[in-house]
């Protein structure tokens, strides 16, 4: 019996998920035990997925065992929203800004969920995400940048452009020093590659454009981006060019 198997057949026996969930989370420490999140994800009820939402930041802080099961929650949202229940857009939202980062990263997941069902309805839902905080638009670079969802062009074009605008908008925020642009610039430090490796074409031109930018945290997360191999395996002559050229 596989371990999956294993959770499976623990979970149709039990009485109490959450307590499994917790007892299994791998929490705290470094990893949160994602195998079983995919499989509560896939065997949880509405009902369900909301008793895991009540486990708030007051009694579930990060790195807990309830920091999981609140993670379960908010991705089965993600799982309620491509079956139909589009109202729960508004409440994922509200969970991308949790100061619990493995709770955000749910949210990112979830989106990844909506996305690999239903591309469009992930897109037309989240385009006021990319107007918003800088957590709620870290939010969208994440749940975009996997590329299980840009192997069609038309998608990978979408999620440049989106990026793109993302990435400029950054020259509008004031407060550099805060935990939610930092983690804004970290997510666009890998995703943009993600993209361009997707759809080479049009990602090297948005590139060459955002190099011409003087913004300093612009300049940085190209630099990032820069140093992921994907994009030497995508072109590496283009690479070594783009690299002496932000010397």
């Amino acid at each position: 019996m596989t371990q999956r198997e294993k959770h499976i057949d623990n979970l149709n026996k039990s009485e109490n998920w959450i307590e499994y969930l917790m007892q299994n989370s791998g929490l705290p420490g470094k990893r949160a035990n994602l195998e079983l999140l995919k499989i509560v994800t896939e065997l949880g009820s509405e009902e369900f997925f909301k008793k895991c939402l009540k486990f708030d930041e007051s009694i579930a802080p990060t790195n807990t065992q309830g920091e999981f099961v609140a993670m379960c929650g908010v991705t089965g949202l993600g799982k309620l929203i491509y079956n139909g229940k589009q109202e729960y857009f508004e409440l994922l939202r509200k969970f991308a800004s949790d100061s619990r980062w493995r709770v955000r990263e749910g949210v990112a997941i979830a989106l990844q969920l909506i996305g690999k069902n239903d591309f469009r309805l992930l897109i037309e839902n989240i385009i006021e995400w990319e107007k918003g905080n800088p957590y709620e638009k870290r939010a969208v670079v994440a749940g975009l940048c996997e590329p299980s969802l840009l192997k069609e062009k038309q998608n990978a074009e979408i999620v440049l452009k989106i990026l793109n605008e993302i990435t400029n908008s950054i020259k509008h925020i004031s407060d550099r020093k805060s935990e939610p642009f930092r983690v804004l610039k970290k997510g666009l430090g890998y995703g943009l590659s993600v993209a361009i490796v997707a759809y080479p074409e049009n990602g090297k031109m948005i590139f060459e454009n955002l190099r011409t930018r003087t913004d300093k945290d612009i300049r940085w997360i190209l630099n990032e981006n820069l140093k992921k191999k994907r994009l030497e395996k995508m072109d590496k002559i283009w690479t070594e060019k783009m690299k002496n050229a932000s010397a």
